[in-house]
């Protein structure tokens, strides 16, 4: 099995409302909009998110792929999003919590996951074999970690209005 895995998980303060915060994170087109590499994102009429995410990996190349999630929590303090339980390659998984440190001033802990599977590197990209798991994980670890240093930082900016 092929497996390529990448992750991020950081506390960032946010000078906004809780509720207007987890409102934010909570709504996915808000990713499409504003993190670089989410081509798009929509959510079905079952509720089901599907996500299209590209990036660019050293000796890889572009890859493109999908991700299918459902809604696995909703409540005043965490949002979290899970892969569908019949995925057998693409997980992405993202939650954020979310704590009041003082009026207006939100404190959110936010995670996102990603992990793809395949029976053989060449199955994800022809050239994924010459690479490696070990150096592509690598890689997209740094992508994700831009993709969304990136995001928080327009979130902020649009929050925080």
């Amino acid at each position: 099995m092929f497996t390529i895995k990448a992750g991020y998980s950081n506390d960032i303060e946010i000078r906004s409302g809780i509720e207007q915060v987890r409102e934010f994170f909570l709504d996915i087109t808000n990713f499409a909009e504003l993190m670089p590499g989410v081509v798009n994102v929509h959510t079905d009429a079952r509720g089901v998110a599907h996500w299209k995410v590209q990036t660019e990996i050293p000796v890889v190349g572009q890859i493109l792929q999908n991700f299918t999630l459902e809604l696995a929590e909703d409540s005043e303090d965490r949002v979290e999003w899970l892969p569908l339980r019949s995925e057998a390659q693409n997980f992405l998984r993202y939650s954020a919590d979310f704590l009041e440190k003082a009026k207006n001033v939100t404190l959110v802990h936010f995670s996102q996951m990603v992990e793809l599977r395949r029976k053989s590197a060449r199955d994800l990209h022809m050239l994924a074999g010459l690479a490696g798991e070990a150096i592509i994980s690598k890689e997209m670890t740094k992508r994700v970690t831009e993709m969304i240093r990136v995001f928080i930082e327009k979130a902020k900016h649009q929050l925080e209005k």
